[in-house]
């Protein structure tokens, strides 16, 4: 009970006692007795409020109204998940295509496919960089190690999840499962590409040999020997935009800084590893990004 609401019952108390008083105090006239006891509530002159009360007594109940909108507000539960999953395939690989035959999303769309065939294009020149340059960046790779990146990514949706059993506070437990069903959307679009790419990985090309003609020539599992999109950019890229959206409008915005930061990072390190070429993260970076923000956050 606020400050205000226990003034207020005071106010009427006081109020109720002031009139029981005055009504013991009436003269035995009829008329005025009946008058005194007719009014159910005082309204100032030129108060706001005087035809604001309404009819139905439930709408004076409503709970506070979250004000958050957009991605920010969609909600998820243990139970919602596996359909929400299969939801988004739905909507990944079956309407997402019909509404772009129709002119939707052509936008978003050319600047990611765009993107895509310039740095394939680049790719061949800038590798050699990378691989001639490798041992100048191998601080670099030993922060972001493959495997130490793999258990950053889990480690972000896991911490928000048990801190919010902890505190008991939902909306971190919510944004743990959204962060989830965000890899999972973006993880099955990564490895469908690759399963049909198999771009074989920089780090399999001679030295001073040749990175053109890297397409279709890769191993045929789409978890180790294909290189097109990156896995990581793309798994990093899904969660940081959850956890970032989330949050980038509560008063928290170091929030998305140290999320976008973390997931450039990643990203960066798969092309100085040899792991990846530039356009497999832009790639990758592109489906997270897109896939979590404009379809696992998007209101239902």
């Amino acid at each position: 009970m606020t400050l205000l609401s226990a003034s207020s019952l005071l106010l009427a108390g006081a109020l109720n006692k002031g009139s029981a008083q005055s009504l013991s105090n009436l003269p035995d006239d009829p008329g005025l007795a009946a008058a005194a006891a007719v009014p159910e509530r005082i309204v100032l002159p030129d108060s706001p409020a005087r035809a604001a009360v309404p009819d139905d007594p439930s709408q004076t109940m409503r709970p506070a109204v979250d004000t958050t909108t957009g991605v920010a507000q969609r909600e998820a539960t243990w139970r919602s998940l596996p359909g929400d999953f299969l939801h988004d395939q739905k909507d990944i690989w079956w309407t997402f295509p019909k509404q772009l035959a129709t002119g939707h999303h052509l936008v978003p769309a050319l600047i990611i496919v765009g993107g895509t065939a310039g740095l394939i294009y680049a790719d061949p020149h800038a590798m050699p960089y990378f691989q001639k340059h490798q041992k100048n960046w191998d601080d670099f790779n030993d922060v972001f190690d493959p495997m130490i990146s793999t258990g950053e990514v889990i480690a972000l949706p896991a911490g928000l999840m048990t801190a919010g059993y902890i505190r008991h506070d939902d909306r971190e437990v919510n944004t743990a499962l959204l962060a989830a069903e965000a890899y999972g959307d973006s993880v099955v679009v990564n490895l469908a590409i690759k399963a049909v790419t198999r771009r074989q990985r920089p780090a399999d090309v001679a030295q001073n040999g040749s990175f053109t003609g890297t397409f279709f020539n890769g191993g045929k599992s789409p978890l180790k020997g294909s290189s097109f999109p990156s896995g990581h950019a793309t798994a990093v890229w899904s969660v940081a935009t959850v956890v970032a959206e989330r949050y980038r409008h509560r008063g928290k915005p170091w929030i998305p800084v140290l999320c976008y930061t973390l997931a450039t990072a990643i990203s960066g390190s798969r092309i100085t590893e040899e792991a990846h070429f530039p356009s497999d993260v832009w790639l990758g970076a592109s489906l997270g990004y897109t896939i979590a923000k404009y379809q696992t956050l998007r209101p239902r």
